[in-house]
This record gives C-alpha cells, sequence and structure tokens, in this order.
C-alpha cells in the first residue's frame, strides 16, 4: 500500500511495528517567525495509532537553529532519541525537536533527521496546509486533512 499517495489515511491501517516511507510532500517549520526547516525530502514514519510523524533531513534545517537539548528517550523500534532545542535569536523552544543519532538499522535513513512537535513552534505544514499536533504531551504526530483517526494520546486512549 503507498502510504504517500494524496488519499485520505486512517491511521488504524498503518502497521505496528512501525514503517519508515520516504516524502514527496513540502514540508516546513516556523519558529519566531523564520522558517527554520523546509524540505521535499522527508521521512514519515507510519505506526498503527498515530498520525504520522515527518522527519527532515539536516541538511533541510537552517544552520544554527538546533541546540542540544536535555534528556532522552527510548522507543523499542528506532532507538535512543536525543531533543533538540529551537533557537532564534533570544527565543527559545525547549525540546522542539527529537531525533535518533544511531537509529536501529530498518530506521537507518533518520540519521541525521529531526522531528519536531508541532505544538512547540509556531507552525508546520505539509504541502501548505497547516498541521495540528496529536493529542498528549509525548507524541509528535502531524493531523492534517488527509488523516483520519483515532488517535493515540487523547484521553482514554494510554492503554492502546
Amino acid at each position: 500500500m503507498d502510504f504517500d499517495d494524496l488519499g485520505i489515511e486512517c491511521v488504524w491501517d498503518y502497521p505496528r511495528p512501525p514503517v519508515l516511507v520516504p516524502s514527496r510532500s513540502r514540508v516546513t517549520v516556523v519558529f519566531a517567525g523564520v522558517v527554520i526547516a523546509d524540505s521535499t525530502r522527508t521521512f514519515r514514519v507510519l505506526e498503527t495509532s498515530h498520525p504520522p510523524v515527518y522527519y527532515v533531513p539536516a541538511a533541510d534545517v537552517v544552520a544554527g537553529v538546533l541546540h542540544r537539548g536535555a534528556g532522552q528517550s527510548w522507543c523499542e523500534w528506532k532507538g535512543r532519541a536525543v531533543y533538540w532545542d529551537a533557537v532564534v535569536a533570544d527565543l527559545v523552544s525547549r525540546r522542539a525537536a527529537w531525533g535518533y543519532p544511531s537509529p536501529s538499522p530498518d530506521f537507518r535513513a533518520l540519521t541525521g533527521a529531526v522531528a519536531f512537535y508541532p505544538e512547540r513552534v509556531d507552525r508546520c505544514t505539509v504541502d501548505g496546509e497547516p498541521v495540528r499536533p496529536q493529542p498528549g504531551d509525548f507524541y509528535g504526530g502531524w493531523i492534517t486533512s488527509r488523516i483520519r483517526g483515532p488517535f493515540k494520546g487523547a484521553p482514554g486512549s494510554e492503554g492502546w
């Protein structure tokens, strides 16, 4: 199944374990009024019950905007994640992005790429459409008009 054919996608059709899918969509991230990421070479991670997470190659993020943030976490599929603060002038968004410095073999293409939390920056878009953040404060999925739920992270979904 081609999950990037610009059709409507239901997150319950996504697989588990998750898969990595190259995307041709244009992804932008704006923080402090500045476009800090702009790419048509992203990867989407698709996992049952989650909206897609877009990973932007480091080369498509403005140099010097991301600074290593506090903490780390573990994903059973991708490995150890580190966090990045977005910094533009005097404005800082703590843990605005994350990435996997040494991802597991199935996700090796994510090396050097970062994903952004939509609620921690001014605006994220996919092909010009503003995204809504995945519910909850841990997951970083991007919801557009093409994505249908219900989504993990909403109240009552803790056991999914």
